[in-house]
């Protein structure tokens, strides 16, 4: 762990500098309209940069060792597909803490435009964003996870797994905090959202490591992480914006703690029980980087 420290200060450095920037330029991290987004998505190369800049000044290969492998096998699929599961999960659970509606002004754009109901607008959706998921939101997917499921999962080698998922995920969520202050994924509750992304980022975590190492790639990581940037709006079908709290309802609120927790408690369940690796209840291995897929 000799790189923590200043891959830590070189991480969170730029993505408060970035955050700054932003702020004083205007921007309205909130806003889905304009440059706004592209610029946000930007900043998900910085976890890349700061890794980079680390095995360069510790002469290692650049891009070696953090787990990027194409040789493709089935957990590279069930991967792919989990973050839709937990996005139909989130759906379930925001139903119940707040309600639906297939009435919203989203919901009847969308059937307008397209000779569908509300099941097809679902499926619809998640099918156009596992198709994103796994090209363009890959791309800037890899600039995070290259950083923290590559080079930063390797410094807790003989670390727990779980530990690590949790260590991680607090890391990441923190990592998210200027862009949170100023509107990103919790626009009414900014400070709040703070806390709240942490705790979202902790069971997501534990899923996207599980997959990372089960699979031997961090290619699979940026799948997922782009998946889920991309199904997570499902929910807005289905709760109009004038009601939509940023704190219950949908893939950052309580509902999707909860969707990732029941698949967390699934994937736990698999690994004890079923599964030949027992990962979540081992050690993170020195050859993590470089391991070969799992064979179940």
């Amino acid at each position: 762990m000799k790189n923590l420290k200043l891959y830590l200060a070189i991480a969170y450095g730029l993505i408060w500098a970035a955050g700054l920037a932003l702020y004083l330029s205007g921007y309205i991290v909130a806003s889905f309209s304009g440059a706004a987004p592209w610029l946000v998505s930007t900043c998900m190369f910085i976890p890349l940069v700061a890794t980079l800049i680390c095995q360069k000044s510790s002469k290692e290969p650049l891009l070696r060792n953090v787990g990027i492998s194409w040789k493709i096998n089935r957990w590279w699929f069930f991967g792919w597909l989990t973050f839709p599961i937990v996005a139909l999960l989130t759906l379930l659970f925001t139903d119940w803490i707040s309600g639906i509606d297939t009435h919203t002004e989203v919901m009847q754009a969308l059937c307008e435009s397209m000779p569908i109901g509300p099941a097809g607008a679902v499926a619809f959706t998640l099918l156009s964003g596992m198709l994103a998921g796994v090209t363009i939101n890959a791309l800037f997917a890899f600039g995070e996870e290259v950083g923290w499921r590559g080079y930063l999962l390797k410094q807790f080698e003989g670390r727990s797994f779980l530990g690590t998922a949790v260590i991680i995920g607090i890391i990441w969520g923190l990592w998210h905090a200027p862009l949170i202050l100023m509107g990103h994924n919790y626009p009414h509750h900014p400070q709040w959202g703070v806390l709240m992304m942490v705790v979202v980022c902790i069971p997501m975590s534990f899923i996207i490591q599980y997959f990372r190492i089960k699979s031997g790639s961090v290619i699979v990581a940026a799948i997922m992480h782009g998946t889920c940037n991309a199904v997570a709006g499902t929910t807005m079908l289905f709760v109009g914006l004038d009601r939509f709290n940023d704190l219950l309802d949908g893939a950052c609120g309580l509902a999707g703690i909860l969707a990732m927790l029941v698949v967390a408690v699934v994937i736990f369940l698999f690994d004890r029980y079923v599964t030949r690796d027992r990962i979540c209840t081992s050690p993170i291995k020195g050859n993590t980087a470089t391991t070969s897929p799992s064979q179940l």
